[in-house]
């Protein structure tokens, strides 16, 4: 019953303050944070985290004039789930202003 306890557990703290500096050593070494348990906190975390730097992006992206724009951020890593990229199709500059020209009420340009 104490293996499946949530990390934050006050059990589990207890059991890492008490752990010898070696066996903490050995835990580390081979560590990998991607197949630990996360609590449903550190989700929520990873989806704040992910949503900040995605409006981060956007900001970066309507703030850029020329140049080269800056590529999407990656999502944090989550147990579990392999990394990807995410390849949703990009909107053309074209598309991209008639979007805005649609959004804005302005008229387009002549059929």
């Amino acid at each position: 019953m104490i293996e499946h306890l949530p990390p934050e557990a006050a059990t589990m703290t207890a059991l890492r303050n008490n752990a010898p500096p070696a066996d903490l050593d050995a835990q580390a070494e081979g560590a990998d944070p991607s197949r630990g348990r996360w609590s449903q906190t550190d989700l929520l975390l990873a989806q704040t985290i992910d949503a900040v730097n995605r409006l981060t992006h956007y900001y970066a992206l309507v703030n850029t004039s020329g140049g080269k724009r800056p590529d999407p951020p990656s999502p944090v890593p989550r147990p579990g789930v392999p990394r990807t990229r995410d390849h949703r199709p990009r909107m053309s500059d074209a598309a991209a202003q008639t979007l805005l020209q649609i959004i804005n009420g302005t008229p387009g340009p002549p059929a």
